[in-house]
């Protein structure tokens, strides 16, 4: 009955074809979804360094680079790197802590951060065989729960957009609210009246009315284009050579496990809404790119690079399944990296603008969470209460993010992510109540485990 009440999604959405113009713009969408997280974690590490304007534009363009370079190779696979699927890469907010830390301690500074950031990609390239076999402890029961977590953990990104952003004077004055509404409501009215194209490019149309309402109205601040170059090349070890201090590379290599954690969710996800299997080989193949990401990122002036949960809600939003867009999305990354102009003009893109397209989209990440939770057994108590603790450990961080400001530092990637809280409490909880104590029911019962 199903099969003929529901489209089947095609054996293999990762290799469709599309027209060249719609592979473009729906590119262009992936990159101005992510463009705010990527340029965020080395404008925040630059900021807490005192680094100048110049430089801080430097650390960005770093960042674009090999968040390009990553996104082609995690997309397109080239050797034994890249997970083949539509995923966009970016530096990883998981060692914001970490690294705005050292950046204040004498002696460490950017060479320091660098340093940390290659060993602990270099610590990921060798444990990522290992993390990747963890896809059986992820059954429908976990992967809907951490999913639904990672959208429910995003949504308040959303809404801060939505209102202005943090730096707004008027935090959810009404221009921007309405800013916000008509993107909205605009990606809304497509996707009831309109098919195929223009729905792939909803959340595109959207944002560009967006923009240009901000601009009519005086939102948006081009002021500094005119001295951005045109034309600027990263080279690697701009701030000189890298300096290893065993305290920082310890923090970081922590993280590098905070991302594998959460890039598992977030392939299993994407693995979900493309309709393929995520094979152990595929997981390794992603995580190898992630840690590869992170140790070409410390030669290069940035950060610790990991998969983006954000652009998962675009994949599902779009129905635009295809690893191909993220490749031209990645090029976009790496145009914009060699040219600040162009990349100065994508930035100065309102927060509200931004906010009223998130909404949508990361609603719709949290939305492909409890749709994979149908696939479970929710009538069982047990399977209930997992659910329900692992969502509310995942929001804690978003709720209260002082709340485990007293538990030592080197907990601070762990207990600072939603999803990394979430992820192993469902883990942990499925293993307690369905694998430990699943294998003690059928003992009791004299039928055997079905784990």
């Amino acid at each position: 009955m199903s099969e003929l009440s529901e489209p089947r999604i095609p054996a293999a959405p990762a290799i469709q074809r599309l027209p060249l113009l719609q592979l473009i713009l729906v590119g262009l969408q992936h990159v101005l979804l992510m463009y705010g997280g990527a340029v965020a974690v080395p404008l925040i590490i630059g900021q807490a360094a005192g680094l100048g304007r110049e430089e801080i534009a430097f650390l960005i363009n770093a960042d674009l680079l090999v968040a390009g370079i990553a996104t082609v190779v995690q997309s397109l696979g080239i050797g034994p790197m890249g997970i083949r699927m539509p995923v966009m890469m970016g530096a990883s907010f998981a060692a914001v802590g970490s690294m705005v830390a050292m950046a204040g301690m004498p002696g460490i500074g950017m060479t320091g951060i660098f340093g940390a950031t290659i060993a602990a990609g270099f610590f990921g390239l060798l444990i990522a065989p290992f993390m990747s076999k963890v896809v059986r402890f992820f059954p429908p029961l976990v992967t809907g729960t951490v999913i639904t977590a990672i959208g429910l953990s995003l949504f308040p990104v959303a809404v801060n957009w939505a209102g202005g952003g943090s730096a707004a004077t008027q935090f959810g004055s009404p221009i921007y609210l309405a800013v916000a509404a008509l993107v909205l409501a605009t990606i809304l009215l497509i996707n009831r009246f309109m098919r195929g194209f223009w729905v792939n490019i909803s959340v595109l149309i959207g944002m560009v009315l967006g923009y240009v309402l901000s601009g009519i109205i005086g939102m948006v601040d081009l002021s500094g284009l005119a001295q951005a170059p045109w034309l600027k090349v990263v080279t690697p070890l701009h701030f000189g050579l890298p300096q290893f201090h065993l305290a920082p590379i310890l923090s970081m290599c922590l993280v590098v496990v905070i991302i594998f954690v959460e890039s598992t969710g977030m392939f299993l996800a994407l693995g979900k809404i493309t309709g393929q299997d995520v094979t152990p080989r595929m997981l390794r193949r992603g995580l190898l790119c992630d840690a590869g990401a992170s140790f070409l990122a410390g030669f290069f002036n940035t950060f610790t690079h990991s998969s983006f949960a954000q652009n998962i809600g675009l994949v599902q939003m779009t129905g635009v399944r295809c690893r191909s867009v993220t490749i031209v999305a990645g090029i976009f990354l790496i145009i914009l990296s060699l040219l600040p102009k162009a990349a100065f003009l994508v930035a100065s893109i309102p927060p509200a603008v931004l906010g009223g397209a998130a909404i949508a989209m990361f609603g719709m990440v949290a939305a492909t969470g409890i749709k994979i939770l149908q696939e479970a057994d929710i009538s069982d108590r047990r399977n209930q209460l997992l659910v329900a603790v692992s969502i509310g450990m995942g929001l804690i961080p978003v709720v209260r993010p002082e709340f485990f400001a007293h538990l030592p530092l080197w907990m601070g990637p762990i207990t600072h992510s939603g999803i990394a809280m979430a992820t192993l409490s469902a883990v942990s909880l499925n293993l307690l109540f369905n694998v430990l104590g699943g294998a003690e029911r059928a003992a009791l019962s004299g039928h055997p485990h079905p784990h």
